[in-house]
C-alpha cells in the first residue's frame, strides 16, 4: 500500500517522496517532512541531527528530546538523533477529512536551552473505498413529473482525500434518468437524479438503476447503490420556497433549542396535497443531525448540540419540503449557516521546560523555564497576553516563537534570605469580557558558598582559675554559617604562630566540631596572669571560607602559696630568732619586727600575724598588721630572763595557708646589752641588708609584672578591643609584708582583689592609687570582707 501510495503521489503531484517516506525543508526556521501512511513501524521520517547540523553524541549529552503535544506516540527518536516511526499511521485517524495532514512536535535541546519545531505531512494513499450510506435507496416519482426535475441522492463517503476521494458518479445505462454531479467543495461531490424522459407508469411502474462511485486512485476504487424508483400517480404542484437561497449566523455555544432560522415553502395543490412538512435532506449527516433538528411544521431549523466555532466555522444543511398528497413531490433548499466565534476558550499555559535548581550565584538574564501559551479561539479571543507575579526576583521575556515566553531572572539572587520561590504566570486573551488561566512553578535556589562563619562574640574574653585539671574543659566558642549543607559545616582550629607565644598555644586544644578548648597543663597565676590566641573557624565549601576571633584569657589567682618567713631566720634555714632585751625598758619597746611574703595576691596573700604561743601574755603585744612584737609593760625582777614567742602568719584566702616563727627574747642587764649592742648591731644590719635584698629582688619582679602589664593593657586599647577590657594595676606596699592590688574590669563588671589597709567603704577610682583597703579591727572584719567579695 505505502508503494502504491507513492506511485500516485508521483504521477500526479510530481513531488519526489522516498517510498520510505520522507523529504525535508528548514521553511521559517523549522524542518518539515513528509510521509504517506500506513508506513511501517520503525520507519526513517528525517535525521533531525544532520538537518540541525549537530553530532549525536552532543544531542545525547544535551538531552534531546520530543516534548508536550498529542503525537508523541506517533514518532520517536533515536540515539543518533533520527525520527523514527513508532506506530502505524492511519491519516484519516489522524487527520479526518482535512486536506493538508500536518503533524507538528516540538523538540527540546537543554544546556543551553533551545526548542526546535518539526512539521511532519502525512502523505494519503488510496486505501479506501468509496461506500454509499446504504445499499438500495427508493424514490417516488409522480408520473407527472416533468423532464428535468431533479432528485438528489445520497453521495458516496471516501475517507480518502484529494485525488482519492470521490471523483465522479456513474449509472447504469437507460432511458428516462441521467446523472449529473454537484460539487459541494469540502462536503465533496454530491449526485443528483434528473429526469430524461417523462415516466409513464402504465409502461413501467419501476425502474432500477445501479449508481457507481469512482475515486481518483490508480487503479481507481469504486463502490455501487441500487436505486429503485417507483412511478406514482398525480400530484403535479411541488412545494416551492420563498426564497432563492437561505443564510444565517449563529454564536458558538449557543444553547440547545435556539432558532437559527426559519424557511418557508407552499404548495398551490389543495388538501393534503397542499400541505408542506419540512425535513433535513438524504444528504443531511449524522453529525449534522446531532447537532441541528427542524421543526417539520414550522420550517424552523433549531439547535440541539454544541456548537464549537474551533470545530467548525461553517454548515450547509439541505433542507426538503414535501406535500402531502398520496404521491408527495418534494423541493429541496441548502441553507447555509455561519458559525460566529464566541470568546469561549481560556488560554493554556503549558511548561516546556523547568531549570531543577538554580545556583543563587546566577547572574540576571538566566533562563529558568520556558512557557508556551495557547488559545483556541481565533482573531482577537486568540489573541493572549502573559504576566507573572511581580515579587519574585524573575521576569517574562518574549520568545523568537510566538507565545512562546522565557523566565528568566531579573536581579541577584540570595538563597539565605529565600531559598524558594513559588512564581505564578497569568494568561488573559484579548477576548470580550476576557478569559484567563494560571500556572503556579517552584523555583527552588540552590545554596554556593557565599558567607563566611560568624562567632557569636568578638572577641572572646575568659577568665580561668590557676591550678585547672589539666585536660578539662576551659570554655568554649561558637561560630555559624548561613550557607547549608557541607557549606555551612564548620571546623575550628587554633591560629598557631612561632615565638614565645606559640609555647603558651601550644599546650591548648580545641575540639574542630564543637569549639570546646581544653588545657593540657595547668595554668599558675604567679607565672602567667593573662594571654591571648585566634581561633579560626572555616566552613567546608568549595573554596573554603573562614573567619578568625581574638581570645582574650585572664587568669585567676587561688591560694596556692603559703607565707613565707624572712624574717627570723636562722642559719639553718628554720624561722628561729633571738632578740636580747635590757630589762629596764618601758612599755611599747620594738623588740622586733616578723616579716613575711605571700606569692598570692589580694586577700589571698594579705598577711596577718598573731601570736600563737606567749610564756607571758601581759609582757608581749603583737601588732597584727605589721608584725611588730613590743613590750606591753616594764619588766619586774619577778619576770623571767627567757621567753618565747611563736608568731602564726595567716594569709585570708578562703582556705587560709599559714606559717610560724619563734622568737626568742632574753632579758639582759643594761650595761650587758650596751656591750652586746654594737656586736649584734653589726650582725643585725647584715641580717637587715640581706632582707632588703630579698625585698629588692621581690619588688623588681613586681615592677616588671606591672609594667608587662601595662604594654599588654595598651596592646589591647589598639586592637580596638572595646567589648571587653581588662585592667591590671599592681602596687607594693612594704611595713612588715609586701602586699598586692589587683583589679580586672570586663564590660559593666569590675573585679577587685585588695590587700592590706583596705577600707570597706573605699571607692576606687581608675587611675588612682587608691586601692589599698584600711580595715581598723580584725573582729567582725572577715564577714564584712566576704560579703563584699560576694557582690562582685
Amino acid at each position: 500500500m505505502a508503494q502504491r501510495g507513492c506511485n500516485a503521489w508521483f504521477e500526479h503531484r510530481l513531488i519526489f517522496i522516498f517510498c520510505l517516506g520522507f523529504t525535508f525543508d528548514f521553511s521559517s526556521g523549522q524542518l518539515r517532512y513528509s510521509l504517506p501512511e500506513e508506513i511501517t513501524t520503525g520507519a526513517v521520517v528525517g535525521n533531525i541531527a544532520k538537518d540541525l547540523g549537530m553530532e549525536p553524541s552532543v544531542l545525547k549529552a544535551r538531552d534531546f528530546r520530543i516534548v508536550s503535544g498529542s503525537s508523541d506516540s506517533l514518532f520517536q527518536l533515536n540515539n543518533n538523533g533520527v525520527l523514527l516511526v513508532n506506530q502505524k499511521i492511519d491519516r484519516e485517524e489522524v487527520c479526518n477529512r482535512i486536506a493538508t495532514c500536518i503533524i507538528n512536535i516540538k523538540t527540546v535541546l537543554e544546556d543551553p536551552l533551545e526548542v526546535h519545531y518539526v512539521t511532519i505531512e502525512v502523505l494519503d494513499v488510496n486505501d479506501h473505498s468509496p461506500t454509499f450510506p446504504v445499499n438500495e435507496t427508493h424514490l417516488d416519482i409522480s408520473e407527472s413529473t416533468l423532464s428535468g426535475a431533479r432528485f438528489q441522492l445520497q453521495g458516496a463517503r471516501d475517507p480518502d482525500s484529494g485525488l482519492f476521494s470521490v471523483q465522479q458518479y456513474r449509472l447504469s445505462q437507460n432511458d428516462h434518468f441521467r446523472l449529473e454531479v454537484k460539487d459541494r467543495g469540502q462536503d465533496g461531490k454530491i449526485p443528483v437524479l434528473f429526469i430524461h424522459k417523462p415516466l409513464d407508469r402504465e409502461a413501467i411502474r419501476s425502474h432500477r438503476l445501479l449508481l457507481t462511485a469512482v475515486d481518483g486512485g490508480k487503479p481507481a476504487r469504486s463502490g455501487t447503490m441500487g436505486i429503485v424508483i417507483n412511478v406514482l400517480d398525480v400530484n403535479d404542484n411541488m412545494p416551492v420556497f420563498a426564497r432563492e437561497s437561505y443564510t444565517a449566523e449563529l454564536n458558538e455555544s449557543s444553547p440547545a433549542g435556539t432558532t437559527v432560522i426559519q424557511v418557508n415553502a407552499t404548495d398551490k395543490d389543495e388538501g393534503l396535497n397542499g400541505e408542506v412538512v419540512y425535513s433535513f435532506g438524504n444528504n443531511v449527516n449524522d453529525e449534522l443531525r446531532e447537532l441541528f433538528e427542524i421543526d417539520s411544521v414550522t420550517g424552523a431549523i433549531i439547535v440541539k448540540g454544541l456548537i464549537d466555532y474551533e470545530a467548525k466555522d461553517r454548515y450547509e444543511i439541505d433542507v426538503t419540503a414535501s406535500d402531502k398528497g398520496s404521491v408527495p413531490l418534494s423541493t429541496e433548499k441548502s441553507v447555509i449557516i455561519a458559525v460566529l466565534d464566541q470568546n469561549d476558550n481560556a488560554p493554556e499555559i503549558e511548561v516546556t521546560s523547568l531549570s531543577s535548581a538554580i545556583p543563587e550565584d546566577s547572574k540576571p538574564g538566566r533562563t529558568v523555564a520556558l512557557i508556551s501559551v495557547s488559545d483556541e479561539d481565533s482573531g482577537i479571543n486568540g489573541k493572549v497576553i502573559c504576566s507573572m507575579t511581580d515579587d519574585v526576583p524573575f521576569t517574562l521575556t518574549h520568545s523568537l516563537q510566538e507565545n512562546m515566553f522565557s523566565i528568566v531572572t531579573k536581579s541577584l539572587l540570595d538563597r539565605e534570605l529565600k531559598s524558594k520561590y513559588e512564581v505564578t504566570i497569568f494568561a488573559r486573551d484579548a477576548g470580550e469580557p476576557p478569559l484567563t488561566a494560571q500556572k503556579t512553578i517552584s523555583v527552588t535556589i540552590s545554596d554556593v558558598n557565599d558567607n563566611s562563619p560568624e562567632f557569636s562574640t568578638s572577641p572572646y574574653t575568659f577568665y580561668v582559675s590557676e591550678n585547672n585539671a589539666a585536660g578539662a574543659l576551659l570554655f568554649s566558642v561558637t561560630a555559624v554559617d548561613y550557607d547549608e549543607g557541607d557549606n555551612a559545616l564548620i571546623s575550628y582550629t587554633i591560629q598557631r604562630r612561632g615565638g614565645e607565644h606559640n609555647k603558651m598555644i601550644s599546650f591548648l586544644s580545641i575540639n574542630s566540631e564543637t569549639g570546646d578548648i581544653v588545657a593540657l597543663k595547668s595554668f599558675d597565676f604567679e607565672t602567667l596572669k593573662t594571654f591571648q590566641f585566634h581561633v579560626i573557624a572555616s566552613d567546608s565549601g568549595t573554596p573554603s571560607l573562614s573567619s578568625n576571633v581574638t581570645v582574650n584569657v585572664f587568669i585567676l589567682d587561688q591560694n596556692d602559696n603559703p607565707p613565707v618567713i624572712l624574717y627570723p631566720v636562722s642559719s639553718n634555714g628554720s624561722a628561729e630568732g633571738v632578740e636580747e632585751i635590757p630589762r629596764n625598758v618601758n612599755a611599747g619597746h620594738l623588740v622586733t619586727k616578723v616579716r613575711a611574703y605571700d606569692a598570692d595576691i589580694g586577700y589571698n596573700g594579705w598577711l596577718l600575724f598573731s601570736l600563737q604561743e606567749v610564756t607571758d601574755h601581759s609582757l608581749f603585744g603583737l601588732d597584727r598588721y605589721t608584725g611588730q612584737i613590743r613590750t606591753l609593760r616594764s619588766f619586774t625582777e619577778t619576770d623571767e630572763a627567757e621567753h618565747k614567742l611563736v608568731t602564726l602568719v595567716k594569709d585570708n584566702g578562703n582556705v587560709s595557708l599559714s606559717a610560724t616563727a619563734t622568737v626568742i627574747v632574753k632579758l639582759v642587764e643594761p650595761k650587758e646589752a650596751f656591750a652586746s649592742f654594737d656586736v649584734k648591731s653589726t650582725a643585725k644590719d647584715n641580717e637587715d641588708n640581706d632582707v632588703t635584698f630579698y625585698l629588692m629582688i621581690t619588688l623588681g619582679g613586681v615592677s616588671v609584672l606591672f609594667i608587662i602589664t601595662i604594654i599588654v593593657l595598651i596592646t589591647m586599647h589598639f586592637t580596638k578591643s572595646t567589648d571587653s577590657t581588662s585592667k591590671y594595676l599592681q602596687e607594693t606596699n612594704y611595713d612588715g609584708t609586701l602586699c598586692h592590688s589587683i583589679q580586672y574590669r570586663s564590660g559593666d563588671k569590675r573585679y577587685m582583689l585588695v590587700g592590706p589597709r583596705m577600707s570597706i567603704g573605699s571607692t576606687i577610682v581608675p587611675g588612682s592609687h587608691a586601692n589599698t583597703l584600711v580595715l581598723p579591727d580584725r573582729r567582725g572584719m572577715s564577714e564584712e570582707v566576704r560579703l563584699y567579695l560576694d557582690g562582685f
